[in-house]
Order: C-alpha cells, then structure tokens, then sequence
C-alpha cells in the first residue's frame, strides 16, 4: 500500500541498531540514545500484508521510538502469497510474547503499526485478550486498515484523493492474504471483534484516506466496548503521511503526538 516508502527509509541520526532473531523472526531493535531502557514500541511495518520490510519502515518507526523515548523492535513477519492469513497476526503475538520472556514488562510495551500493520497491532492485541496473556499498555494504530471486506465508505468518497493508495491493486493484495479466509474474522477486521479489554488506543488517520472510514468505525466499536480510544482526523492528510516527516510538517507533528501517547500509556501503567 505505501510503495514509495523504501525511497524514506535511511537510519535516523542518534539511533543505534541491532539485529535480533525474535521467535524464528528476522527482527531489529532501534534504540534512541536516550531511550528509557524498560520501554519497547513493538512496531509493524504496513504494506497490504505482501510488502514492506524493516528496511522501508525503519526510518518511521526509530522517528517514533525518539519522539516515545522508548526502544523500538521492528519485526520481519511473514509476507503473504506465500505466508496466508492468520500467519502475520501470528508473528505478531509470538513477538509480543518474545519480549515478555526477555523479561520487559507489558505495561511497559506498547503496540504499533501503520496501515495493514496497524491492523496487525489491533488484531493480536484481542488475540492476546482472547489467549489470557498479560495486555500491553496500549496501541498506537496510524491509518490503520482494519476492515479487509472493505465496506467503507471512504472506498468510494475519498479514494480519488489519497495518492498512495489505489482500490483495485489492494483488493488484490486483501485477496493475495486472506486466500479462503472470511474477511469478517476479528483477527483479519478487528471491526468486527469484540474489543472489550483491550488497552487504550491511539488511532491516527488523515481526511483523504481510502481506509478513512476503517479508523472511524474501530473507534466507533472500541468506544461501544468501553475501550478508550482518542481518534486523531488530520484534514488533508494522506494514507501514513507520517513517513513524509522529512518532508512534512504535519509529519512531525504527528509524530510527535504518538510519542507523547506512548510515554503516558508506559509511566501510567508504571504507577
């Protein structure tokens, strides 16, 4: 979905990497100079679940762990044709749970990820409600995509506006990952989940987006099941503009805002 992003993609200045293994999953940490060292972003990269790497979103996530002051880990999960839904949601969780039996708290993470992985944060953190597993502090979801049925009316409304994302080639990449799955799991449209429990979210998402109405509707549910939930509606802003911090000023803003998000979540959960 976000093709141009390998193009933003260099290492941030002040952040140092380290590869890492994570479960059998290529992984890297990027760890702010500053960062608090209990702190983790667990963060997935976006790519309508056949693209994107560690290296096209390296850049966006370590400019989120400096603004957080926390320690990234950016995970390689399994891409799709080859790899079908659930195996992403999948990877995700075993990450998560990596980082708890490497001793982190998970008042101490917080879950994060852009367009598909926003979906992918959404989806294992019911995932891990339904699995009885220790909830992180909270999520911070940029443009998430969580309806893969795509019943938006955003589909229709915006999606001549928004330059980065076309209807027709993600259909084909929702189809690609889903295979014979229907749409309408939780864990492929967590707006169809029953998100009682989860922890608070921080959803981020612009006004010419094609997934506009995804955010709208999760917060419309999170808000249904008690969930807290701040929905953020930047006007003119495009899917996962965020990346274009180098270029935007409302990149770095938005950046900025998910980072204070982050810090609350982590020090409240710490009390």
């Amino acid at each position: 979905m976000s093709n141009v992003l390998p193009l933003l993609s260099p290492k941030v200045p002040g952040v140092s990497y380290e590869e890492v293994e994570v479960s059998g999953i290529p992984s890297e940490w990027l760890i702010p100079q500053d960062a608090r060292a209990s702190d983790v972003v667990l963060y997935f990269h976006g790519g309508g679940y056949d693209l994107g790497s560690i290296a096209s979103h390296r850049a966006l996530a370590a400019q989120i762990g400096v603004a957080a002051g926390a320690r990234v880990l950016i995970v390689d999960y399994r891409l799709a044709p080859e790899n079908k839904f659930p195996a992403a949601v999948e990877d995700a969780v075993a990450s998560y749970r990596w980082l708890l039996s490497q001793g982190y708290n998970a008042g101490n993470i917080v879950l994060a990820g852009d367009s598909s992985g926003g979906g992918m944060a959404a989806a294992a953190l019911v995932y891990l409600r339904d699995s009885g597993d220790p909830m992180p502090a909270g999520a911070l979801l940029l443009s998430p995509h969580v309806d893969l049925e795509m019943t938006g009316d955003s589909l229709k409304t915006v999606a001549w506006r928004d330059p980065m994302v076309r209807v027709g080639p993600l259909r084909k990449e929702i189809a690609s990952y889903l295979g014979a799955a229907d749409p309408r799991d939780p864990l492929a449209s967590p707006i169809y989940a029953d998100l009682k429990g989860l922890p608070p979210l921080y959803i981020q998402v612009g006004t010419v987006e094609v997934v506009l109405d995804d955010s709208r509707r999760l917060a419309e549910r999170a808000r249904a099941d008690q969930v807290s939930v701040e929905l953020d509606i930047w006007d003119g802003m495009f899917h996962v503009w965020q990346a274009y911090s180098p270029l935007l000023a409302e990149g770095k803003q938005a950046i900025q805002a998910l980072g204070k998000f982050a810090r609350g979540r982590m020090l409240t959960a710490a009390e």
